[in-house]
């Protein structure tokens, strides 16, 4: 079969808020030839079946559904002058900058003078977990109920455990219930952050320090067993369960063309102008630091597009930039390289995590030998949530330098 080539000026991997924002913005500020392609059939991303208010505003002003801001995200971004092509999967790279696809118009070959990546991320399934047990019928993510439920109207149960207790749990059991599910539990292994964790929220206990030991069922699930932190053990009777967030990046397609990936997000490593360590290819939304709001993406979506003219214009790459790291209790920051030329992170600030609750951290920044940064965060933070740095101590980094470090003291 033969396989069709051709030429971009941006090539955009993924159609979420991220992709999206960064077409709109590259095409709107001139860019003549940008292109966005996005293997499923409707663009959007993971907006596209979140049926509850709060895109694109905050709750309390309501906002809008997730499918009306996915649709308002792909209405700009064609508006705008980008060719958005749904349907289309992106195979693997034939050269640095020129990337395999297929679609309903057969193969393709596309060699771009800028590719962007922003192919966000998934929430790990049950297989990913290794919790063992059966493999019945009403086991879900997260995306999985979502998609069931609000695209394809499907029936999913009468009693559900999720297990999780990010915010995204939370928007679990919301589906559940709108699916008319009763939610038995919320179940998580970690400590509670509050004492009021301990009890109900939205009408739903959560167990921490609890433990997911196997699935019971043959056809059709009859429990999840857990094991509580003092050796009991118990079977939560249910025929539905949702195992929500440990996002991990979609980074296998930055995997194949050997884009180096950070440690710690397990995402493409980049610094403050979104550059990977391959030269010419950017990243950019939930791909880097799974994960983060809508909002948040498209804000890196349309902040790429700065950085994107001014390789399209100048060409330049740095060969090398020192790494950004951090030690435990940290587990990952972003951006996560330190750039030559004195850009500065969205808003002015660096995202961590931290794998356990930390009571005002003291937060010091090391380069070599040289403190470049000492405060104590007046606030809790807690895992699985963000939490920031400010980035004025970037004027006292070396940029050719070694590692900077980013420790609790």
């Amino acid at each position: 079969m033969s396989r069709r080539e051709r030429t971009v000026d941006v090539l955009v991997v993924g159609a979420g808020p991220a992709g999206l924002a960064a077409a709109a913005e590259l095409a709107a500020s001139g860019v003549r030839r940008v292109e966005v392609l996005e293997r499923e059939q409707t663009a959007g991303g993971i907006p596209r079946h979140c049926h509850r208010t709060g895109f694109g505003g905050s709750r309390t002003e309501g906002g809008t559904t997730g499918p009306e801001y996915a649709r308002r995200c792909t209405d700009a971004a064609t508006r705008a002058g980008a060719t958005l092509r749904t349907g289309v999967t992106v195979t693997g790279w034939a050269g640095p900058l020129t990337l395999d696809a297929t679609g309903p118009g057969g193969l393709e070959r596309i060699t771009a003078h800028a590719v962007v990546l922003a192919t966000g991320a998934r929430e790990r399934p049950r297989s990913a977990r290794l919790v063992p047990g059966t493999r019945p019928a009403g086991v879900y993510t997260t995306g999985e109920l979502q998609q069931a439920v609000h695209l394809h109207h499907q029936h999913i149960g009468t009693r559900a455990v999720i297990v999780g207790d990010e915010p995204v749990s939370l928007a679990a059991a919301g589906t559940l219930r709108a699916a008319g599910v009763a939610v038995v539990a919320r179940v998580t292994d970690r400590p509670p952050f509050l004492p009021a964790a301990l009890g109900p929220r939205h009408g739903v206990p959560l167990l921490t320090r609890t433990t997911v030991t196997a699935l019971t069922g043959r056809t059709r699930l009859t429990g999840v067993a857990v094991r509580h932190r003092d050796g009991r053990t118990t079977t939560l009777p249910c025929d539905t369960v949702v195992f929500t967030g440990d996002w991990i990046p979609d980074h296998e397609l930055a995997r194949r063309g050997e884009v180096p990936l950070d440690a710690g997000t397990r995402g493409p490593a980049y610094d403050a102008a979104y550059r990977t360590g391959a030269p010419g290819v950017f990243a950019v939304g939930n791909l880097l630091h799974a994960v983060e709001s809508a909002g948040a993406a498209a804000a890196e979506g349309r902040a790429l597009a700065v950085p994107v003219r001014r390789h399209l214009a100048a060409g330049a790459w740095p060969a090398r930039r020192p790494a950004i790291t951090v030690a435990h209790p940290l587990e990952w920051i972003a951006p996560n390289l330190l750039g030559p030329d004195g850009d500065r992170p969205l808003h002015g600030r660096f995202v961590l995590r931290a794998v356990r609750p930390l009571t005002a951290p003291l937060l010091v920044v090391r380069q070599g030998g040289r403190e470049l940064y000492r405060r104590r965060l007046l606030r809790t933070v807690r895992p699985g949530r963000p939490f920031h740095l400010p980035a004025g101590w970037l004027d006292r980094a070396d940029p050719h330098g070694g590692t900077v470090n980013v420790s609790t003291g």
